[in-house]
C-alpha cells in the first residue's frame, strides 16, 4: 500500500464492483427512518454550539439536509455551506468558507464543529488548519485526505492543482495528510464504493482517531451507525476529548440492515 516516499502514498480507488452497488445501497439506507428515530431518542443531547456541514463533490446542501435535521433535533445550530453544488476547490470557495466560519464563530462566541463529507472533509480539515482558534473539532465522512486521488469521483470532475494531476501533486498530497491542530475523527467504511477506505485513515496520535462504520459512501451522511458516531463526538465537552467507544446498541442498530 505504501509508496517508497515517507510523505505520500498512492492507494487507488475502490473496486468497480463496490462502485456499482453504491446507489442501491444508499437507497436502502435512506429508507431506514425507524432506525434513525430510535437513534435520536437514545443519542446524547447537544449543547447548542454551531456545526458547519460541508458536502462532497457534485453535491450540495440537499445531500446534507438529513444530517443537519438530525443535528438540529439534538439542539445543535447546524448550517449548510450555502455555496450551491460543490464543483471542486477554488480560491473563491476557500474565501467564502473562511468568512462563514468567522461569522458563525462571531455570532455564537463559541468554536464551530465542522463536518465534511468526502471532498467536503478536505475543506473542513483545511479550515481547521487555517483557523484552529475557531474550530472545536473536525469530523470527516469518507474523506480521502491520505490519498486524494483514491476516488472514483476524481474521474468525474478532474481536480488539477497548479495544472498538475492529483497523482503528480506530491507536495499537496503530503500536506493534506498532515495531522490537524484540533480533535479529529475520520469515519470510513471498508465497503465504500467511491473512496478507498485506506485513504481515509488518520495517523495515530493525540486527539485523532479513525472509526469504521458499515455503510455505503453515498449513505454516510444518514446511516444510523454514522449518525451515532457523529452525535457522540459532538456531545463531548470542549477540551475533554476522549477516543470513541461504540455502545452495543449503536453497533446493533448500524448492522441490523
Amino acid at each position: 500500500m505504501a509508496s517508497s516516499s515517507p510523505h505520500w502514498e498512492t492507494i487507488g480507488p475502490p473496486p468497480l464492483a463496490l462502485f456499482a452497488l453504491e446507489q442501491g445501497r444508499a437507497a436502502l439506507e435512506l429508507a431506514g427512518v425507524a432506525q434513525r428515530r430510535r437513534l435520536l431518542r437514545a443519542a446524547p443531547p447537544g449543547d447548542g454550539h454551531p456545526v458547519l456541514v460541508l458536502p462532497g463533490l457534485l453535491a450540495g446542501d440537499f445531500s446534507t439536509a438529513p444530517l443537519r435535521r438530525f443535528l438540529r433535533a439534538l439542539c445543535y445550530d447546524a448550517h449548510g455551506w450555502r455555496l450551491g453544488i460543490n464543483l471542486g476547490p477554488t480560491p473563491a470557495v476557500r474565501a467564502k468558507l473562511d468568512a462563514q466560519l468567522a461569522t458563525l464563530f462571531g455570532r455564537h462566541r463559541r468554536r464551530v464543529s465542522v463536518i465534511g463529507w468526502s471532498l467536503g472533509g478536505i475543506y473542513a480539515r483545511e479550515l481547521a488548519r487555517a483557523h484552529p482558534e475557531r474550530v472545536r473539532c473536525v469530523i470527516t465522512l469518507a474523506t480521502p485526505f491520505r490519498d486524494i486521488s483514491a476516488s472514483h469521483a476524481a474521474r468525474l470532475v478532474p481536480i488539477r492543482p497548479n495544472g498538475r494531476s492529483l497523482g503528480e501533486a506530491h507536495e499537496l498530497r503530503a500536506h493534506l495528510r498532515r495531522p490537524l491542530p484540533v480533535p479529529t475523527t475520520s469515519l470510513f467504511s471498508k465497503s465504500d464504493g467511491i473512496v478507498a477506505w485506506r485513504s481515509c485513515l488518520e495517523e495515530r496520535g493525540p486527539e485523532r482517531e479513525n472509526v469504521e462504520v458499515a455503510c455505503s459512501h453515498t449513505g454516510m451522511g444518514f446511516h444510523p451507525e454514522a449518525l451515532a458516531v457523529i452525535a457522540d463526538r459532538l456531545a463531548q465537552p470542549e477540551g475533554g476529548w476522549q477516543p470513541y467507544r461504540a455502545p452495543a446498541r449503536a453497533e446493533a442498530a448500524g448492522r441490523s440492515r
